[in-house]
């Protein structure tokens, strides 16, 4: 980490729901946000369900989202480190940014260490107790066969079936997402488990749509980034302390 320069961490825009106007204006305020950070970041981490979808097909990817990849590609040129995490709405994310950003793209979970911080980062998806049925499709979907199968369709057939799928999302429809208590939010269950087996400053999860930050004991501290619908929420790391705050702009 470059001395006085951050690490910021974001998750969970959906670009592309519930209309065009709303994420055109879901995405200037991105940029705006990626604008204002760019003089002291140097690492950008966005973990996940940035797209709300997301496939590459050999000569094609969805189309929109411009302003924002152009202002990636800006940051990326002037030596900032992005990487982006596959979530459960863009899972299906290869080497396209790689190639036209440079991005690391990670599956699953990462660790990094900073300044003698460990931290780890995970989407959310598919981890804790419960939820069988979406541990059983997120196999399915991350099959080899099964993005064969779907690189076969036409894209204006298959990401116009994508799209429709999306319109009945929760953050499409504008839901927001209820806190439970501790002992039954699944990410809270599952960052216990992780910290039985190994220490961790931070556990940096998006997917369950609400800001927390939540003390978990022996300096461990559970961070959920939110999203970027309602509450436009992010953290950043300073070398000394992670935060999460919330985009004015």
């Amino acid at each position: 980490m470059v001395e006085n320069k951050k690490i910021y961490f974001a998750s969970d825009f959906h670009l592309g729901v519930p209309t065009y106007e709303k994420s055109r204006e879901r995405e200037a305020r991105l940029v705006r946000w990626l604008e204002s950070i760019k003089h002291d970041a140097a690492e950008l981490y966005l973990l996940g369900d940035i797209f709300d979808f997301w496939f590459e097909y050999a000569t094609a990817v969805p189309k929109g989202f411009v302003r924002f990849l152009g202002k990636l590609a800006e940051l990326a040129d002037s030596g900032i480190k992005i990487t982006f995490f596959k979530g459960n709405h863009d899972m299906w994310m290869f080497s396209y940014l790689q190639k036209e950003l440079g991005a690391k793209i990670i599956a699953d979970e990462l660790v990094i260490e900073r300044q003698g911080k460990r931290f780890y980062l995970h989407h959310g998806d598919g981890l804790g107790p419960g939820d069988a049925k979406y541990k059983f499709l997120k196999k399915f979907f991350r099959s080899k066969f099964c993005q064969w199968l779907f690189a076969r369709i036409h894209p204006n057939l298959g990401i116009g079936i994508a799209l429709r799928w999306s319109q009945n999302s929760r953050i499409a429809n504008n839901k927001k997402e209820w806190r439970k208590e501790a002992e039954q939010e699944w990410l809270i269950v599952y960052s216990k488990e992780v910290l039985q087996k190994e220490h961790f400053d931070y556990l940096v999860f998006g997917h369950r749509h609400l800001p927390l930050d939540i003390d978990l004991g022996n300096n461990s501290r559970y961070i959920n980034l939110g999203e970027w619908v309602n509450y436009n929420t992010y953290a950043v790391f300073d070398g000394h302390n992670l935060e999460l705050k919330t985009f004015e702009g």
